[in-house]
């Protein structure tokens, strides 16, 4: 007789199929398609963990102060639910990148505010990365330097718009108008390049504004990056393609 082909699940975790764990900000406006808390947004499955007190108001406006704690223990959970990488859902969480690393124990991506070095090395001499934030007078040195971004980057806010930063940050009110989002978006990227013509890519520090990266890359005609492009990339080394036919 045949023996029986011996066959071993391994074990260890309490979720499995979705290695990316996403560290959410605590809010009430409207997460739409594109918003890195639209479970719909992503083409893989992903684990969610909301940080009780984590207001964008506090992480933005106050730099996060007193809720390391917090986000060290919320990344730690998802890590024993079963996630083998961890981002986050602000990109002002740049200034905890060394100690989530650390205590999480799994690869760690904080912010869209990364990707500034590696597409800055994709662009011709004389052009450079801008970055689009939702609060320009809140991004700091120390957030910059966290990220490995130059301190000399351009960067616009959207802290003077209509609706984007009164709404998101300010927690105004919970509904959103995304035409007038868009259009706050679409305006400080134009000041971003008017002001810096060198400029010939975006970065999108703000994991809400996904949904108005197309927007702003038809407008100004230069590339545009966001935790969308980030995670994806994340994910595509958390679970490589694998291919057949050869």
């Amino acid at each position: 007789m045949t023996s029986p082909i011996s066959r071993v699940a391994r074990g260890g975790k309490s979720i499995y199929g979705a290695p990316l764990g996403i560290l959410m900000l605590e809010a009430r406006f409207p997460r739409i398609p594109g918003d890195m808390g639209n479970g719909e947004t992503w083409p893989f499955p992903v684990l969610f963990r909301v940080v009780r007190g984590a207001t964008p108001e506090r992480v933005v406006l106050q730099g996060a102060r007193g809720l390391l704690p917090d986000f060290i223990a919320a990344a730690q959970e998802l890590v024993q639910l079963g996630a083998e990488g961890i981002t986050t859902n602000c990109g002002f969480l740049s200034l905890f990148q060394r100690e989530l690393a650390e205590a999480a124990g799994v690869p760690v991506a904080t912010s869209a505010l990364m990707q500034v070095p590696w597409v800055q090395a994709m662009l011709p001499p004389g052009r450079r990365v801008g970055v689009v934030t939702v609060s320009k007078d809140s991004l700091t040195p120390a957030h910059l330097e966290a990220a490995g971004v130059p301190l000399d980057t351009p960067v616009a806010g959207t802290e003077t718009g209509r609706e984007f930063f009164r709404v998101l940050i300010r927690a105004e009110k919970e509904d959103l108008d995304t035409g007038l989002a868009e259009q706050d978006i679409l305006e400080a990227g134009r000041a971003l390049v008017t002001a810096h013509p060198e400029v010939g890519a975006i970065v999108l520090e703000c994991t809400n504004m996904p949904p108005y990266a197309a927007a702003l890359r038809a407008a100004l005609g230069i590339p545009v990056y966001d935790i969308y492009s980030m995670t994806c990339w994340f994910q595509a080394g958390l679970r490589p393609r694998q291919f057949s036919g050869w």
